[in-house]
């Protein structure tokens, strides 16, 4: 009789503990950036790496090397059950350098390589597009074929400024090769020129791989600069951006990889109250 009770009650748990998930909107840990915690990893990377395991985090994208050998580090995440899923590197880099990253991406075991930002002076151009998306095919292209490995491009809101009917986020998005370019959309630097994260989900679903999940401080004014203080950055829900809409639009677009990036000095303690906002959000 009793071994029938406590069946019963682990049954009656488990129905219900199913059934809350089932009502959450993002039930599973994120993603983070290596960013986040930049200032750690360069003091002692395996330490960093321990935070970012006890946080419930397996999945990182990483920007900075932190002058560790690849072989290195991935060692270090393998040991700790992280996987490397995207590496960040300069525009720079993807253009003179495009070996080596594919190499040091592989041995790290990543999909993606991202590129956040376009260099340019000034208000971003119609040139400074056009010359990006010849490099984002050409490179994307080589990336893909030769190494098996998807380019994305990661926004950083300067791109937004106004071109025909649209911005030139457009235009670049628009004129890039599906096959070769993806994107990483980063919600704030599409939030603080004025677009709507959801909108730009909803409206190129199919380019989207990532998302960079970052909240800005209620108050602050946005405009087409591509900065801000890295004190803006608060924990998600905080700020202005309205975080359900954004993962709703994602979950339908079928984004695989949610990266907290967290850039103000509090990340080591704002980046857990975010993750659990994200996993009390209900559909």
């Amino acid at each position: 009789m009793k071994r029938i009770l406590s069946f019963l009650f682990v049954t009656t748990l488990f129905t219900i503990d199913t059934a809350h998930a089932q009502k959450l909107l993002f039930p599973e840990s994120p993603g983070i950036v290596s960013f986040t915690y930049r200032d750690s990893f360069a003091r002692n990377v395996p330490a960093t790496l321990d935070i970012v395991k006890r946080n419930g985090i397996t999945d990182i994208e990483f920007s900075n090397l932190f002058k560790t050998p690849p072989e290195e580090l991935r060692r270090l995440i393998d040991e700790r059950g992280i996987k490397c899923s995207s590496y960040g590197v300069s525009y720079d880099d993807l253009v003179n350098k495009t070996e080596d990253v594919a190499k040091v991406a592989k041995i790290l075991g990543a999909q993606y390589v991202r590129v956040a930002g376009i260099p340019h002076k000034g208000t971003f151009t119609l040139q400074n597009a056009g010359k990006a998306i010849i490099d984002f095919n050409k490179y994307g292209k080589i990336l893909k074929e030769q190494y098996g490995l998807t380019f994305i491009y990661h926004n950083h809101g300067f791109e937004f400024e106004p071109y025909e009917n649209g911005t030139l986020y457009d235009y670049i998005v628009k004129n890039t090769d599906p096959k070769y370019v993806s994107l990483e959309l980063d919600i704030l630097w599409a939030y603080f020129p004025g677009q709507d994260p959801a909108a730009l989900l909803n409206k190129y679903s199919k380019r989207y791989k990532a998302l960079h999940l970052k909240d800005l401080k209620k108050g602050v004014t946005g405009n087409m600069s591509g900065g801000t203080s890295q004190e803006n950055d608060v924990v998600l829900g905080q700020g202005q951006i309205n975080i359900p809409a954004v993962i709703k639009a994602a979950l339908k677009a079928g984004v695989k990889h949610y990266y907290i990036e967290d850039e103000s000095s509090a990340s080591v303690a704002q980046v857990p109250l975010s993750i659990k906002y994200l996993n009390s959000l209900t559909k």
